[in-house]
């Protein structure tokens, strides 16, 4: 039975990209390995109050999501001014996963260690696209798990002709 516990786990991990049973907490004083729980609730980013201080120094942009996946926990936001920029799922506020085409506003914030490129912070969905949005306690569905990868094929784009 143990065997089967130990799979369910490994299986439950890997659909909601935490891993391959890596424990995040275990119940009562079972072993680790008897009754391991990942967790899925995404945690907020720890950041200095100098890194806060300059992030809220930069002002508020607005863009629409390109790509995310929430398996990987990050994607790109397409900005107004066309430029793409990164964003970690850490820094999303608000209960839903973003999908493509939501239109967010976020502030901009350098990349430590190098402070050489900006990713998005305080990242907030402003227009849901009409599709249903899952919140981030629900399960992983098949298709998020391949949802937000880069289009592959033309028929996928969306592209203005």
């Amino acid at each position: 039975m143990s065997e089967s516990k130990d799979q369910n786990v490994e299986d439950a991990s890997s659909c909601l990209g935490l891993g391959n049973g890596v424990p995040s907490s275990t119940i009562g004083g079972e072993s680790p390995s008897a009754a391991l729980l990942p967790n899925p609730i995404i945690t907020k980013r720890t950041r200095t109050q100098s890194m806060l201080e300059l992030a809220l120094d930069n002002p508020v942009e607005n863009g629409v999501i390109k790509s995310f996946c929430r398996v990987k926990g990050h994607g790109f936001i397409k900005k107004n001014d066309g430029d793409e920029i990164f964003v970690h799922v850490s820094d999303i506020d608000g209960e839903y996963v973003p999908r493509i085409g939501d239109e967010v506003s976020f502030r901009k914030l350098l990349v430590p260690p190098k402070l050489e490129k900006f990713q998005a912070v305080h990242v907030q969905i402003t227009n849901f696209t009409p599709e249903v949005h899952q919140r981030w306690t629900s399960a992983l569905t098949a298709e998020e798990s391949h949802e937000g990868s880069r289009p592959t094929s033309p028929s996928s784009m969306n592209v203005d002709s």
